[in-house]
């Protein structure tokens, strides 16, 4: 799906897996924007397909945050669900173009993407909460 990328698979994952965590990451302590842009590609180079969950104040914030992610990983859809009220919790699944969007109570604000792959060697983790504003051109 991408053009390979200097940065090994290994240092990739390490990269964003300091966002699997319950709090979001010290400002002081975050990676620069374009580390974690190169760190994503690589991981989702090396699986089949990702699975995008956003947590956003808004269902608009949500929905323009998943179109970026998925024009910046190579993907054509720009799924539009209809619009709902106060904090959302928004799921796409680009393999069966399923999107859901939902109610969101929780704290969290960012986006989870799931690499799945079909073969064990590949990557099949889960990363996030990623910066809403990642693809956005203002990270």
């Amino acid at each position: 799906m991408f053009t390979p990328l200097p940065m090994k698979l290994e240092a990739a994952q390490t990269l964003l897996r300091q966002f699997i965590c319950i709090e979001r990451v010290p400002v002081d302590q975050m990676p620069s924007p374009e580390a974690i842009r190169l760190a994503l590609r690589q991981v989702c180079d090396r699986s089949d397909y990702q699975i995008f969950g956003i947590c956003a104040d808004t269902a608009t914030e949500a929905i323009s945050t998943l179109h970026q992610y998925l024009a910046a990983l190579g993907y054509s859809a720009s799924p539009q669900p209809d619009a709902i009220a106060g904090s959302v919790y928004l799921k796409f699944n680009p393999n069966t173009n399923r999107c859901h969007l939902d109610v969101y109570t929780g704290t969290h604000r960012g986006v989870l993407v799931s690499c799945q792959s079909a073969d064990d060697e590949d990557v099949n983790e889960t990363y996030g909460h990623l910066p809403l504003n990642l693809f956005s051109g203002t990270a």
